[in-house]
């Protein structure tokens, strides 16, 4: 919203007006939307108007303000009085509510003669995912969040558009400016889309870039009051994410393990907070040969930063974390964890593994057979040992497929240092050592039992028959353990069970959202560009929340083909009177749309109508 003066002349009289207006589009270009007349009120001076216009935007959607001013409560007034008597024209069926003249435009009668064979539909623009993602970062109040951190309102509105984007249809910072046009961007979100470009989207990100932490603090605290999330309970993963190039200008971007096999590329670390019910909490960017088990301090300290809580978290991790350096830091921290264990770990749990009495079976919903599991404590330590059927199938394979791997490893080796032998020519120990322990590390499953040395110039593997029962002893056996002694089994292995949110997050955010690979080569724009997907992820699970909770458990992935029926239009009619009247509006929504908006709580109609003369 801005103020503009009018000035119009009545004879001799000059009258001065001030209207409160915002700017929408039309098929005929950029129109002024008249929101309130001020009268005769006088504004100030010019360069404060449109800070006036902002604390009364803020003040009719009613954010309180620290500091109250006579304009803004007047404007406020006649704002609402000018409301309630258009909304009496609606019940009268006197004048419709949503249907206003433009400022500038003739009157549009409420009875026209149409001539219907010339009638055509023109600007036909997708609307459904887009109004959705908007009508979500209302309700989430997303443009005060922005403003209190300093956006102006060009930057408020790119960073919608960004995240929108990033929600929707994931594309570069080009290819979102032919989005932008393509979808109905400039009816849902008052956009002129024929000024965005390219370098407005680039010079946005590093708008945006530093102000990520207040940002996330203030989302999730709106997100717990308007969601009613649950406390205390954290889920923590890290994950990566390559680029495409060199990336020089990138110090973070480094080689490391990547867990999508990209060994060719450089990449950034990403470590993810989310609550208890999927919420994102926050993140960091680590350099990319960053190891799990590092960045746990880190962690800690960005979530007291988040929440403002010094203690009391049940911190969940995956067993990458789960050192004992780890642990003792989160319980330094006045924190809790709940962690699995280290498979290399069960062997002094063997006797408990094995011991018949004090099992309990449990059936997850998504397993056909049920778990047994056991809990034990152990100097202030709760373990609970779990047994799954379906895991003693994986585990088995998978130490089946190492070993067939290993042996077959092991005879090629075999015979080069046989062949070497021969030439005379041996490998020197360290070098056999040195290749003997590649092997231990690509087949660290299976490799633990084999003995592998030289004897008389000859590479043998014999078999240790007892650590490899064991192993089979401990075919789908795992543990998980945590300080808290207040949790009983079945709670325990529930809680730990929710980490998969983490994992679900991190599919959304490099499928659905296109997190990778990153392009950018400016640090700055890296990171941003992380943070517009996790921004667009708070939306998306928003959305996903609200369905669940009314039964619908539909993912946003297939919620945003379902949506894609629904369009915003031009309708052109010719008239009786040789003059052409345009209606833009949205469509009448399907079936299916029109159920995720009931069920989100929202208007079928994207938007106000628009009758203008062409």
């Amino acid at each position: 919203m801005f103020i503009k003066r009018t000035v119009a002349k009545r004879g001799e009289t000059t009258y001065v007006n001030h209207l409160l207006v915002e700017s929408v589009s039309t098929p005929a270009g950029p129109r002024h939307k008249v929101i309130c007349n001020l009268g005769h009120m006088e504004p100030g001076p010019k360069a404060g108007w449109l800070d006036l216009a902002d604390r009364i935007q803020a003040a009719l959607g009613g954010q309180p303000s620290l500091f109250p001013d006579p304009r803004v409560e007047d404007a406020v007034r006649l704002c609402r009085t000018r409301q309630a008597k258009l909304s009496q024209a609606k019940l009268s069926q006197v004048e419709p509510e949503t249907e206003v003249p433009l400022v500038g435009e003739p009157a549009v009668p409420e009875v026209v003669a149409v001539k219907p064979a010339g009638v055509q539909i023109q600007d036909l623009r997708e609307v459904g995912p887009l109004h959705v993602g908007h009508q979500i970062w209302e309700q989430l109040n997303l443009d005060t969040v922005l403003k209190d951190v300093g956006l102006s309102i060009p930057a408020r509105q790119l960073t919608e558009v960004m995240t929108l984007n990033r929600l929707i249809e994931p594309a570069s910072e080009l290819a979102m400016v032919e989005w932008a046009g393509r979808v109905a961007v400039a009816d849902v979100l008052g956009t002129d889309v024929a000024k965005l470009n390219e370098d407005k989207f680039y010079r946005n990100l590093d708008t945006l870039h530093g102000k990520r932490v207040e940002i996330e603090r203030e989302l999730h605290e709106r997100e717990k009051t308007l969601f009613n999330l649950k406390g205390h309970l954290l889920l923590y993963d890290l994950t990566n994410t390559h680029f495409e190039g060199q990336v020089m200008a990138v110090p973070k971007a480094k080689r490391g393990h990547n867990k999508q096999m990209r060994t060719d590329c450089k990449q950034v670390a990403m470590s993810l907070m989310l609550d208890g019910d999927g919420f994102p909490i926050g993140h960091e960017i680590f350099a990319g040969n960053t190891p799990d088990g590092k960045t746990v301090e880190a962690m800690l300290n960005a979530l007291e930063q988040r929440t403002g809580i010094q203690s009391g978290f049940t911190v969940v991790m995956d067993r990458g974390f789960a050192s004992e350096t780890n642990l003792n830091l989160v319980r330094g921290r006045h924190h809790h964890y709940l962690v699995a264990g280290f498979q290399n770990q069960r062997g002094p749990l063997l006797d408990e593994f094995e011991e018949l009495q004090g099992w309990a079976e449990l059936q997850p919903s998504a397993m056909k057979t049920p778990i047994r599991i056991k809990r034990i404590e152990r100097e202030e330590t709760t373990f609970l040992l779990c047994v799954s059927p379906a895991r003693a199938e994986k585990d088995r394979a998978i130490r089946e497929r190492q070993e067939k791997r290993l042996l077959k490893d092991l005879e090629k080796l075999g015979e080069r240092v046989r062949l070497a032998q021969e030439k005379n020519h041996p490998l020197t120990d360290a070098d056999l050592f040195e290749r003997i322990g590649r092997l231990r590390e690509r087949y660290s499953r299976a490799a633990r039992y084999y003995g592998m040395e030289r004897q008389d110039g000859v590479l043998v593997w014999p078999v240790k028959e007892d650590k490899r029962a064991r192993a089979e002893d401990l075919d789908g056996a795992y543990f998980l353990k945590t300080s808290r002694q207040d949790m009983e089994p079945e709670e325990i292995w529930r809680t730990y069970m929710v980490l998969t949110r983490v994992e679900s997050a991190f599919r959304d955010l490099k499928g659905t959202l296109d997190m990778r690979p990153v392009y950018h080569r400016k640090e700055t724009r890296v990171e941003t560009h992380i943070f517009l997907c996790v921004l667009a992820y708070h939306l998306q699970a928003a959305i996903e929340h609200l369905l669940q909770q009314a039964g619908d458990h539909t993912s946003w992935e297939t919620l945003r083909k379902e949506l894609s029926t629904h369009h915003v239009a031009t309708v052109v009619m010719p008239t009786a009177d040789g003059r052409k009247l345009a209606i833009r509006r949205g469509s009448i929504p399907e079936s299916r749309p029109r159920e995720i908006y009931r069920l989100l709580g929202i208007a079928g109609d994207p938007m106000k109508p628009i009758r203008t003369w062409v």
